[in-house]
């Protein structure tokens, strides 16, 4: 997205570039001309910090961060993100920050952690690293329990199919008898 980014006032002195001595005004004007939002991009500025920063549409957004528009409703409506202002004219305006911020839900997501669990580390990531630390712990015990079980069901599968394979009988298959209750019979 190449756009000039040179802010040209109109009237009279249109012919003229802008110049001012002060740089934060001149990379809000500049910024105010990218996004074309005027009042909102110093608004932006003095919210968010942001000068050159990129700002997305909620298409955008969606896009760079791979996911679905409704994935983005659905992290407002979560308290998730922040959703902006809609300004007078135009589409709402999403700081980089947004996308930082879903591009880290989605790989917690990725590591198996909940949205409410998510929250909590978003609320966190102002807070103390053992607050962190101690949610991170209790995500880790969870996950290693999770792997005892599955190795429980892996050696559990393994004995099965042994059993299967070595089962003369082909009217009954001992992989089925050892999923009905016990007392009951599978028609």
């Amino acid at each position: 997205m190449n756009r000039n980014l040179r802010f040209r006032p109109r009237g009279p002195t249109s012919n003229r570039r802008f110049s001012h001595e002060n740089p934060f005004v001149e990379k809000v004007a500049k910024l105010s001309a990218y996004t074309g939002r005027g009042l909102q991009a110093i608004i932006s500025v003095l919210k968010y910090g942001l000068v050159n920063a990129t700002m997305y549409t909620i298409s955008q957004l969606a896009k760079s961060a791979g996911v679905n528009v409704e994935t983005i409703r659905y992290y407002e409506r979560q308290n998730l993100i922040e959703q902006p202002n809609k300004p007078p004219q135009g589409y709402r305006q999403y700081p980089e920050d947004t996308l930082t911020k879903v591009l880290f839900i989605k790989r917690a997501q990725h590591l198996g952690f909940t949205l409410a669990e998510i929250h909590a580390l978003i609320e966190l990531s102002t807070g103390s690293c053992h607050e962190v630390q101690h949610l991170a712990e209790h995500k880790l015990d969870i996950v290693q329990a999770k792997i005892k079980d599955l190795k429980r069901l892996e050696n559990s599968l393994k004995q099965l199919v042994t059993s299967c394979q070595s089962n003369p009988d082909t009217a009954s298959c001992p992989v089925i008898d050892a999923l009905v209750p016990v007392g009951r019979r599978l028609s």
